[in-house]
């Protein structure tokens, strides 16, 4: 086991699984105000898509020096009336490209925002891999919005720069590298459909270690020191959701410790996270394949959570892969 680790300067990510459940829904008495920012070719007008598929009234490209006059407008009317402005959250996309961008006034602007009592502002970052925003830009023929005449990978560092205090302010940060177009609407259903009661919001994923560790995740436990399945020739073939393989980990008498270690370590720290206002977390455990032991012991981790009441997303970061990690791209 690993020590635990944090991502995102206290900003929990990730994917949730179809069969998970959806994110907190908008508080009653505030309008929900969600604001997409991130890396370009990272994904945010899929987001937007989605959002405004869910009900959102979505608006792209806003230039940032109108959006205290639009946001700050809803909260005027709310104020006024007692109710939240209108019938439907709203979902506004702003990044680098946006007339008038600068990080560190979109902080500022954010932070002032996030005092109105009748709003709920909730900031998510869209994140990748340089690698993969570079085969996106490569795949698309578009140049950098931030190098026009230069490589797209000058435009990738200078714009991490520029984004760099937007990325440790954001309430979610979503690394889509490897992840589908279906795969980043599925999350915005999950994390941000309507009908969802609040509360901290858990995500436990197994991956691969040959493929890397997840970037978004918070908390790391490391299950290869399990049996590994990989070397039964009957069971390579299967996954960490097959019988056969689950009673195969069983079988190795350091799982039952393990696990009771493991629910003992994480269930204490829940509510303190939600003392200090943490509404995402995601709990990655990986293995050498990520198809064996951490897709059971994963499985086994969100049963156990889920036991306590609380509403769990799960997801196996890399069971479809093959070896060299490749997917579909957002």
């Amino acid at each position: 086991m690993s020590s635990p680790t944090s991502a995102g300067r206290g900003a929990a990510s990730d994917f949730a699984a179809s069969n998970a459940p959806a994110a907190a829904s908008a508080k009653p008495d505030r309008r929900r105000v969600l604001l997409i920012s991130g890396l370009a070719g990272a994904g945010r007008t899929t987001a937007l898509r989605a959002l405004e598929d869910l009900g959102y009234e979505a608006i792209d490209n806003l230039p940032l020096e109108l959006l205290p006059h639009l946001v700050g407008g809803l909260a005027a009317e709310a104020g006024q009336s007692g109710q939240p402005s209108g019938e439907r959250p709203i979902a506004i996309g702003i990044d680098c490209r946006s007339r008038g961008f600068s990080g560190r006034d979109f902080v500022e602007r954010i932070q002032k925002l996030r005092g109105a009592p009748s709003l709920e502002v909730i900031l998510i970052y869209l994140d990748c891999a340089d690698e993969v925003l570079i085969r996106r830009f490569t795949e698309t023929r578009r140049r950098h919005p931030l190098a026009p005449d230069r490589g797209v990978a000058d435009g990738i560092a200078r714009e991490r720069s520029l984004m760099f205090p937007v990325r440790g302010m954001a309430d979610l940060v979503v690394d889509t590298s490897g992840r589908t177009n279906a795969d980043l609407k599925r999350l915005m259903g999950e994390r941000f459909g309507l009908e969802r009661q609040p509360g901290l919001a858990l995500t436990i994923m197994s991956f691969s270690y040959r493929i890397g560790v997840p970037r978004e995740a918070d908390l790391v436990f490391d299950v290869r020191f399990l049996s590994n399945p990989h070397y039964v020739e009957a069971l390579e073939p299967l996954n960490g959701e097959d019988e056969a393989v689950a009673r195969y980990i069983e079988g190795d008498p350091s799982l039952a410790p393990f696990m009771a270690s493991l629910a003992g370590l994480i269930d204490p720290l829940l509510p303190n996270y939600e003392r200090e206002g943490k509404s995402y977390l995601t709990i990655a455990v990986g293995c050498t394949g990520g198809k064996h032991r951490s897709v059971y012991v994963a499985r086994r981790l969100a049963e156990l959570l889920r036991g306590g009441g609380r509403p769990v997303a799960l997801i196996h970061r890399d069971l479809a892969r093959d070896v060299s990690g490749q997917s579909s791209q957002v």
